[in-house]
């Protein structure tokens, strides 16, 4: 199967350095041209526009930062949609509002192209060896002739049924990671304070049940101020307003991640964005003159 990568940061760099380590014939497109050289030299070939990648694919993932960009790929000028070929696939693996993907996925449908939403969960380090989890909704036939690709992405793909799950589920998964990155930010910082080594804080931590993958592995790094990044802060930052957004248009109060936002818009505001998001433990260092 020929495969479509639209959108080459982190992740979808990542995803296609993997497929074409498999033996994939991978084509994408990046706006900022300069991003696809690493996956050019490793033997993607590059397009000069969404159009071109569907023209030559079976199936199109893209990967870019919100539903505006997702729009702009779609149905913008030299767009999917422009394509003669009506065959690809459209795997959304955006992180976006599950209504929004709901009018993308009809506005696809208007012009007799099938598309599917595919959000993940892992960053470009676990992309690299395709061992991702996939969460995908929408068509079932569309999800069945696609699945020997996405098995070679993710290691665990669950589908959830119609369109909008996905991304309601992704969006709620990632309010678990903002909720965890200020729960440890707030516990080494507290600990630092009272002159306690905060990794005797992790030890116990992780011998408890409520040990999780970002305490047992980024939260060490946390505390040495280690932020490579994998998923950056104001990425996360994008994805909790989408959240606070989704909350208000379903007429909830979720009083945390209203608060969450604030912080990290503040922390966005001192310069940290390009951190990783586990960097907002320096904000709260920030906060406290520390």
């Amino acid at each position: 199967m020929k495969i479509g990568v639209i959108g080459i940061g982190m992740l979808g760099e990542a995803i296609v350095l993997n497929l074409l380590n498999l033996g994939q014939d991978v084509a994408v497109y990046n706006r900022t041209k300069e991003k696809t050289m690493r996956v050019e030299k490793n033997g993607a070939k590059v397009m000069d526009s969404p159009k071109a990648v569907a023209e030559n694919t079976e199936l199109v993932i893209i990967v870019v930062k919100d539903a505006i960009a997702v729009r702009e790929v779609s149905f913008g000028e030299k767009g999917i949609v422009e394509s003669k070929n009506k065959k690809p696939i459209i795997a959304d693996m955006s992180t976006i509002d599950a209504e929004e993907s709901k009018k993308i996925a009809d506005e696809f449908q208007r012009n007799d192209i099938k598309k599917i939403e595919v959000p993940v969960m892992g960053g470009p380090n676990v992309a690299i060896t395709g061992k991702l989890v996939m969460m995908v909704s929408g068509p079932k036939s569309s999800f069945d002739y696609c699945k020997p690709i996405f098995e070679k992405i993710a290691n665990k793909i669950l589908f959830l049924g119609e369109q909008g799950i996905a991304n309601s589920i992704k969006l709620a998964m990632n309010l678990q990671i903002t909720m965890l990155a200020l729960s440890l930010s707030e516990g080494i910082t507290l600990l630092k304070k009272l002159n306690v080594d905060p990794k005797i804080f992790l030890e116990v931590l992780n011998s408890t049940y409520f040990k999780t993958g970002m305490s047992e592995n980024k939260a060490f790094k946390m505390i040495d101020g280690d932020y490579d990044a994998t998923f950056t802060l104001s990425n996360l930052k994008k994805d909790i307003t989408t959240m606070t957004n989704a909350a208000k248009h379903s007429g909830i109060e979720l009083p945390m991640i209203s608060k969450a936002e604030e912080i990290y818009t503040n922390a966005i505001s001192e310069g940290f964005g390009d951190l990783d998001y586990t960097g907002i433990i320096e904000y709260i260092k920030k906060i406290n003159n520390s």
